[in-house]
């Protein structure tokens, strides 16, 4: 597969990952493991996907304090494609950053930013809809991959596509971005076949993501092209921009302005939230019990779930269904699939005790 003229893959790389405790830690988050026993961690899958389209046209934006582990995952990038945020200031900032530098770099080039921590089986229906929304991004549009609800989650955000593109095969006008809905709702969107789930997926010129930008968030739109053009001002200017998500900022207004299309993202898609999403993600288990590392270090008794065997330690799971036991050296996490979201009520605990040190 031919590489993209003037294609450039954007990666924003935080969060904690706090519901994939204790396996994912602030000072290693999830994109930074091999979750999926794939031998690469979701940092470099990610990139792995995208470099038939970008080669080494790669911008990775990631915390100070993960930029040497992402640069040593990343050898093939230079020191400078990896972008260090002093401190978080949400996805716009660190989006918006790394469009400013390509658009400095590379005038007239489209971007396409793609989480760290997402994981996208079939690569080749990945690339075959990216290439799709850069054809249609190089005519001045916001284009975002609507990803095919499988079910009425909650959790998500939702895209209600519209008409069709005109001289594209897949494509379609955006009509709004929706909120995260109730049970209700979400059973009545995926019914209606009108609405796709917002993966966070967006591809555009670089140069229109931060005009955009520029018309409802001027100052911050300024803050990060002022970087681009001096790196060196990146701890006076950094801590002064507008903490908001590309979603509120630029998305949600541009598509009410007429600006969103969607294209359709024929593939599956998980974003690996928690430990019962994580289990559907590796290979089916020989029997009950689903192992993460060595099925020698795990010992299961009429039992049902999946063990994360990463202290070194024998594990014995003895008559529980549903089970979800993580070890490893210092902390060991037992719970069920069906409450893996309130993983993160335990990190909150520790934190509030005092417990950082385990977080």
């Amino acid at each position: 597969m031919l590489e993209v003229d003037g294609f450039w893959g954007v990666v924003p790389a935080g969060g904690a990952g706090t519901r994939l405790w204790p396996l994912s830690r602030a000072a290693r988050p999830k994109f930074l493991l091999d979750l999926t026993g794939s031998g690469r961690t979701l940092l470099q899958g990610t990139v792995d996907r995208l470099a038939p389209l970008t080669g080494e046209r790669v911008v990775v934006v990631t915390g100070a304090a993960h930029a040497e582990a992402v640069a040593a995952q990343l050898p093939q990038l230079g020191a400078d494609r990896v972008l260090a945020e002093p401190a978080p200031r949400d996805s716009m900032a660190a989006i918006g950053l790394a469009a400013a530098v390509v658009e400095r770099a590379d005038p007239g080039a489209v971007i396409g930013s793609f989480a760290a921590d997402h994981v996208i089986p079939d690569a080749e229906a990945f690339r075959t809809a990216v290439r799709e929304a850069v054809e249609v991004a190089r005519d001045g549009h916001l284009v975002t991959l609507g990803v095919e609800p499988t079910h009425p989650a909650t959790g998500f955000g939702y895209i209600r596509a519209g008409d069709a593109l005109e001289g594209f095969p897949t494509a379609r006008r955006a009509r709004e971005f929706v909120e995260k809905p109730d049970l209700e709702r979400a059973t009545a969107y995926l019914a209606s076949g009108e609405y796709r789930w917002n993966a966070g997926m967006f591809v555009v010129r670089a140069g229109v993501l931060l005009d955009l930008l520029a018309q409802w968030h001027p100052e911050l739109a300024a803050g990060v092209r002022a970087l681009a053009a001096d790196p060196a001002r990146l701890d006076d200017i950094w801590p002064g921009l507008e903490k908001i998500a590309i979603d509120h900022a630029v998305a949600e207004p541009a598509a009410a302005a007429g600006r969103v299309v969607v294209v359709p993202a024929p593939f599956a898609w998980d974003d690996v939230g928690d430990f019962a999403g994580l289990s559907g993600l590796l290979p089916a288990a020989d029997g009950p019990v689903t192992v993460v590392g060595d099925p020698a270090d795990v010992t299961a008794v009429d039992a049902e779930g999946m063990v994360v065997a990463a202290g070194g330690r024998r594990v014995a799971v003895v008559g529980l269904d549903d089970v979800v036991v993580v070890d490893t050296p210092d902390a060991v996490l037992v719970t069920t699939r069906a409450r893996a979201q309130d993983v993160k009520q335990v990190v909150d605990a520790l934190k509030a005790s005092g417990r950082s040190d385990l977080t």
